[in-house]
């Protein structure tokens, strides 16, 4: 079980209604970005603190590993610089009463910020640059003790979790969708022949994760479960 810290300010209350976490996958410019390659690194069961308006308002348990997905339509012109496909995590955000602000308690979290990629400065204020990074099992320590016992039970929670679930991934059916619009936007190509659609539609199903279908009781609720090679 790893612990992040995510900097909402812009896509806070799309990402935590919509219970997920989304990332472009690069810079406007192209640059690899390591607070955007954290999101490769989540794994179900991982802790999350949000941080908006300066406070801590969130803390997610991760309920998925990342896949390549959309830009949500529902961020509207938020992020209009954005690369329209990027990283998606499922995560169950539960909103904090003890909305604590960083910057009150810098006395004791300033001796325990991370050397590299710290999501605040010593004073206490965010960093923008960063989107995602991991925080160290002592500073969540004492993070979680100053927001008390709501962050306690959570943490509990993302344990247990990530117990159960180990490696096994369940994301829905938001990869279904995603998948068969690439599958049809290839099928509809006029330019594709055919013997190079079904092998482009072939590749794309042999690559990544492997999938195994699950049938609900009824057969009619099915969840997809990715199983990482």
């Amino acid at each position: 079980m790893r612990y992040w810290w995510v900097n909402q300010n812009q896509t806070f209350r799309q990402e935590i209604a919509g219970g997920y976490l989304w990332s472009p996958k690069r810079n406007a410019n192209g640059a690899r970005n390591p607070f955007y390659e954290c999101m490769r690194e989540v794994s179900p069961g991982d802790l999350i603190f949000s941080f908006v308006d300066t406070r801590v308002a969130a803390i997610g348990i991760s309920k998925s590993y990342c896949w390549e997905c959309p830009k949500p339509i529902e961020f509207g012109s938020v992020g209009q610089n954005w690369e329209n496909v990027g990283w998606r995590l499922n995560t169950s955000f539960t909103q904090l009463l003890n909305k604590i602000r960083p910057k009150d308690h810098m006395g004791v979290l300033r001796e325990v910020l991370p050397d590299r990629y710290s999501p605040l400065q010593p004073n206490g204020n965010g960093i923008q640059s960063i989107y995602l990074t991991e925080l160290s099992e002592e500073f969540t320590e004492v993070l979680g003790g100053l927001i008390g016992e709501e962050a306690r039970s959570l943490i509990a929670a993302a344990e247990a979790y990530a117990a159960v679930e180990n490696d096994r991934i369940v994301i829905g059916d938001e990869l279904d969708v995603w998948e068969s619009r690439i599958e049809q936007q290839v099928e509809t190509d006029p330019s594709v022949n055919e013997t190079d659609r079904e092998a482009i539609v072939r590749a794309r199903r042999g690559q990544g994760l492997f999938k195994q279908r699950v049938i609900g009781k009824a057969g009619s609720n099915s969840k997809l479960r990715l199983i990482r090679r």
